[in-house]
């Protein structure tokens, strides 16, 4: 610290702030992550809605032909997939459009992160939720639990299960992307605490 002539005193050493190529940096890669989010919300809604399979089943004792269908509505599991998939991707094209707004306003940058680590970390919570919900009734789809008795329906409509394998593991990625998220947010805002 260097003292002034005329006072004695001592001046306080300026704050050192971060360069705004580093903030803009930030900025750019949340706005990709944030795209990410969205593009992946997107197709695991799309691939687990159009998971419809109709099978013809026989069974060999009775010579009775039975129609089922396999949709994700049937289960509450996959409803709450799509509900909590519908509200992550409705947040990310508004968090998107709000990032992209803080590429051409940096000062604007530091005010949302504070908002977005608490939308995102909600939003983590309840996509990862939804995403463990939906695998565990998929894991029973596919091995079944023979104390419970309930069967194995995967072996049966393999195009279903392709499909909510397929949802679920974007939903995974999406999770992925939030936590991402989090802690980019997290490390923004912890360069912003002055030293």
């Amino acid at each position: 610290m260097a003292a002034t002539e005329t006072t004695g005193k001592v001046a306080p050493e300026p704050i050192k702030a971060e360069p705004p190529s580093v903030t803009k940096y930030f900025a750019l890669v949340e706005v990709v992550l944030r795209f990410l989010l969205f593009a992946s919300a997107l197709v695991a809604v799309l691939v687990l809605v159009t998971s419809k399979q109709t099978k013809r089943l026989q069974f060999p004792p009775f010579p009775l032909v039975i129609t089922m269908t396999a949709k994700f509505n049937q289960s509450p599991a996959f409803i709450y997939l799509v509900a909590a998939l519908s509200v992550t991707g409705f947040y990310a094209v508004i968090s998107t459009l709000l990032s992209f707004y803080s590429l051409l306003k940096p000062g604007y940058f530091t005010k949302a992160l504070s908002h977005f680590v608490v939308l995102d970390v909600l939003l983590l919570g309840i996509l990862a939720s939804a995403t463990g919900a939906a695998g565990g009734v998929a894991y029973i789809g596919l091995k079944g639990d023979s104390q419970v008795g309930w069967m194995k329906v995967f072996n049966i409509y393999g195009k279903f299960c392709r499909h909510v394998g397929a949802s679920i593991a974007i939903s995974l990625f999406g999770s992925i992307v939030l936590v991402l998220l989090v802690l980019l947010s997290v490390y923004s805002l912890s360069k912003k605490i002055p030293k």
